[in-house]
């Protein structure tokens, strides 16, 4: 899921947060590291550490909640290399009395997702020599911006080849990265990154699916996938997928290293815990892209991978035209 920062609401007043706060989300915290964090190990150590943090006082000097959760997000993410492990403050009360507050989620996914970004599509293009191009920076809900995304594929189907553009795209919902990878092969079914849960200890495998709203692309012509160290998350999950099964040709940088999903999880009236409960398995690499990023096949400046993608694609095409008699 993408990198969010949760509604701070108006103004900017200071807020205050005392003792009793700090230590219900940080025993919180420790016992999520403890319990249900997806490497036992390094979720003991880090629970350790953050004890021996308390006890000398760390964060006693943080009197207000957003720096208080930014400390605690820096320090968490220092000692597992887990990007997605994070805690967020809201100025706004959390609901107590459920652990998943649906209406306050929704509010959250409108706001990240929503149709006042077109639910991440920021460019669909026919560039020159009927290469296609797909600028997409988040990765919505289906319920939300599926249609939307199914649009935007539908109109590339009949390109010659295509670029898809993930290099400021943080993330979002596996969902529709899966759905993506839909339209780039036929109907046969392709193994997809799955997710290992570690309080149930399973594993949920991923397909492609037979069937997808519009036209495919398919499987014979060309994809570029351009990523940087901005690709994050569901973004790397889908560069990742398509580059194990061999069907995209990875160009930029290497990504930032997001595996793990999370969920949300209030600990507090005005804090929530992105909860790291699973890990992201590919049954091809029987791994997966945490903490090492995903690695291009041709490694150059973010800047520069569109040019490098179009000069690939032509290079491509100038191969296949016959020469002269």
């Amino acid at each position: 899921m993408i990198a969010m920062t949760l509604a701070a609401g108006a103004g900017h007043a200071v807020n205050p947060l005392d003792g009793a706060a700090r230590d219900q989300v940080l025993k919180a915290v420790i016992e999520h590291l403890e319990a249900d964090y997806v490497d036992p190990e390094s979720g003991s150590r880090a629970a350790r550490q953050l004890r021996a943090d308390q006890a000398a006082g760390r964060f006693q000097h943080l009197d207000d909640g957003e720096s208080f959760a930014a400390a605690l997000s820096t320090r968490l993410q220092a000692l597992t290399d887990d990007g997605h492990l994070n805690v967020e403050y809201s100025r706004q009360p959390i609901s107590a009395e459920s652990d998943n507050d649906q209406d306050y989620n929704e509010a959250q996914m409108q706001r990240w997702y929503g149709a006042q970004i077109n639910y991440g599509v920021n460019r669909v293009e026919r560039l020159e020599d009927n290469l296609g191009y797909f600028d997409l920076r988040v990765f919505p809900p289906l319920a939300m911006g599926g249609e939307t995304i199914a649009a935007a594929m539908t109109v590339l189907a009949d390109m010659d080849g295509l670029v898809i553009d993930l290099r400021e795209n943080g993330g979002g919902i596996g969902d529709t990265a899966d759905l993506i990878s839909n339209y780039l092969f036929d109907a046969g079914r392709q193994p997809l990154t799955g997710v290992y849960d570690r309080p149930s200890d399973t594993l949920t495998q991923r397909y492609t699916l037979p069937y997808v709203p519009g036209k495919r692309f398919g499987a014979s012509k060309p994809v570029y996938v351009l990523i940087s160290s901005k690709t994050f998350s569901a973004a790397e999950a889908l560069t990742y997928n398509l580059q194990a099964l061999g069907r995209a040709t990875i160009i930029g940088e290497v990504s930032g290293g997001g595996a793990h999903p999370f969920e949300y999880l209030p600990v507090h009236q005005h804090f929530v815990l992105w909860s790291v409960t699973a890990r992201s398995v590919n049954p091809i690499t029987g791994s997966n892209w945490q903490s090492t990023g995903v690695k291009p096949d041709i490694a150059v400046p973010a800047a520069d991978a569109l040019r490098v993608a179009q000069d690939a694609f032509r290079a491509r095409g100038s191969e296949r035209k016959p020469g002269p008699d």
